[in-house]
This record gives C-alpha cells, structure tokens and sequence, in this order.
C-alpha cells in the first residue's frame, strides 16, 4: 500500500515532500453562469460553446461544451491548495483535454508534488525552489478529463536552511498521445461545421508557416475575479502586497494570459472548432492587470482526421503593452504557447 502524504495549508517549499497529493479542492460543476461570467472576461468566441445547435448538429449530443480554457481554469485553480504562496509559474506541459466537457459537468483535480529544486540563493534575495506538480482532474463518472504538468516558484521560509533538493524539473515530456488527441473528436460530424460557418478559413485553408497578426490588443481586466472564479487561491493574485512590485500591482494569474491568448486566436481562425492540447505553454514574463495583450499567430503542421478535417500545429506569442512607462513603454514577451487545435 503507498502511504499518503499529506501537504500543510499554505506550504513553504520546504513543506513539500516528492509523492505528497492534494485531492480535497471543492468538487466545481460548471454551470452557464460560469460559463457566462468566464466568456464576459476572456471574450471566447468558440462556436460549440455558444451555440447549442450546432454543438448538437456537431457532437451529436445535447448541451453546450464547455469551452476549454474555462475547463484549465478550474482544474489549475482546484491545484493551487498547493502553491498557495507561489511566486510564479513558469511553465506548463503536456497537457490533454481527454474528453469533451459539457456545461453541467463536474470536476475534481488531484494535484501530486512529482519534483523539488531548491534556486541558488542570492544574498538579499528570498530563497525560492521549483515544484513540478502533476494534475489529474476526472468528471462526475470519474471518466479522465485533463492530465497536464505545471511549474510553480514557491518561496521558503526566512530562517529556513537549504533543502538539498536537487531534482530535474526542467525534463517534463511535451510529447502528446496523439491517439488520445484524435479521441476527442471521435464521431463528431465536422462536415456539419463546415457547413454552418461557410465563411473563413477552414482546415483545408491553411498554410504550415502563415503568421497571423490578431487585429487589437486587449486589456487585462477583472483579474482577481478570473482567479475566484477557477477556486484559485495564489496570494499574488488577490493581494497587491503579495508581489514584491513598486508600486504594489497584482501579478495576473497565468490563465489569463492564455485564455486571452486563446481569444484572440479564436479571433485569428474563427472556424477553429475546438482545442485538444498543448505541448507545452511559457510564462516568459509577468503580466499584471491593466496590461494590454497582443498575440501573433503562426500555424503549423496539420494532420488529417479519419472524418474529415486535420488536427493542427499551432503557436502563439503574446506581449503586452503596459500601463504606464515602467518598461520603458516597450512591449515585453510574455507567453509562447505551442498547442492543438482542430479545425473543420
């Protein structure tokens, strides 16, 4: 029998042990308020998430899908019991959305600690360390439904010696299953699709290597309220004190930036029916609120579905234009997203 190991409310990076799971986050049934509330933030324009007759005419069943992003968020927040104090995350990789999630459905994530490593510490700096954290989140049916990896600085406390933790958390495989990725989609009518959205690109449009610069930037708004939303408990996302900024500036909680990110790429390719996973996902620089966010999109490889339409190799980048003068006035690169989407 493998013993549980339990982690304390709030953990310093000492706190953790390699093994220790988290799985006792609020269970979240997501409902259309939810939905509405997430769309009234992020903007999402997916059309299987908006509109019930074609996510019928589509998936062949009832209900509308919950859009993916809005899935993430609370499987993200249902983790963070964990990374309460955390400083920032770097990264996140590997993930897959396993099944369709319906608005209705419920979730439950458990969250395992898989690797520890202690920074190097600097004089006049807080010590910190990098946990890798694995989460698992299912259904109702207890049906898998996300399997990702994320990244997370976690700070030690003042007085605390080194650890010695010296783990690989850098190594985490991007590799994707693809047969799972296909699975997604199984039995769906994309021929459907195609014919309720005749205008824009569709999967056959295409072309591995096109860039797509997103018309407009979008501000960053009701961060706090995104982080809430998800059940994300992170300190720097709620309390300006929490970040070490001058002045003090709430950092944006990271799916912000991607689920911004997604809605301007569902503004790049308006048919994109749907995303399935992602290889991996950087916060490359902070984001605070009332920053503005730019994507640039370029397209990849695609790969053909045995039901017409092609599973697709997709990146973006995105800056963001700060408020005030702080940076110079110089966009900074924020996110690079490497993901799959599927089109018609």
């Amino acid at each position: 029998m493998t013993t549980r190991i339990a982690v304390p409310p709030a953990p310093y990076f000492e706190d953790l042990e390699v093994g220790a799971t988290v799985e006792d986050a609020p269970v979240v049934t997501l409902t259309e308020g939810t939905a509405a509330v997430h769309q009234s933030i992020l903007g999402w324009r997916l059309r299987l998430a908006l509109d019930r007759g074609l996510a019928r005419a589509v998936t062949g069943e009832d209900g509308l899908l919950a859009h993916p992003s809005l899935v993430c968020d609370v499987a993200i927040g249902q983790s963070t019991a964990v990374t309460q104090r955390v400083r920032a995350n770097l990264f996140y990789r590997g993930l897959v959305l396993l099944r369709p999630v319906r608005i209705g459905d419920a979730l439950r994530t458990t969250t395992t600690v898989e690797a520890l490593r202690e920074n190097r510490r600097r004089e006049g700096r807080p010590a910190t360390g990098l946990a890798e954290l694995h989460m698992r989140t299912v259904d109702q049916h207890d049906r898998p439904v996300l399997d990702f990896r994320r990244c997370a600085m976690l700070p030690l406390r003042p007085d605390a010696p080194p650890t010695g933790r010296q783990d690989a958390v850098d190594a985490v495989p991007e590799d994707l299953d693809e047969a799972a990725l296909r699975a997604v989609t199984t039995g769906w009518d994309l021929a459907a699709f195609r014919a309720a959205s005749p205008h824009g690109a569709h999967a056959a449009d295409l072309r591995e290597g096109e860039r797509i610069e997103v018309v407009g930037g979008d501000v960053v708004s009701s961060a706090p309220e995104l982080a809430r939303l998800g059940m994300n408990v992170a300190l720097v996302h709620h309390d300006r004190r929490g970040t070490g900024a001058r002045p003090p500036r709430r950092l944006v909680y990271g799916g912000h930036t991607i689920g911004l990110a997604g809605a301007q790429l569902g503004r790049a390719l308006p048919n994109l029916v749907t995303i399935v996973g992602w290889r991996r996902c950087d916060h490359v620089g902070p984001v605070f609120e009332d920053d503005t966010l730019r994507s640039v999109v370029t397209i990849g490889a695609s790969t053909p579905l045995a039901d017409g339409g092609a599973l697709v190799e997709l990146h973006v980048d995105v800056t963001a234009d700060p408020l005030d003068d702080d940076a110079g006035g110089e966009p900074r690169h924020v996110l690079a997203w490497d993901l799959i989407g599927v089109m018609a």
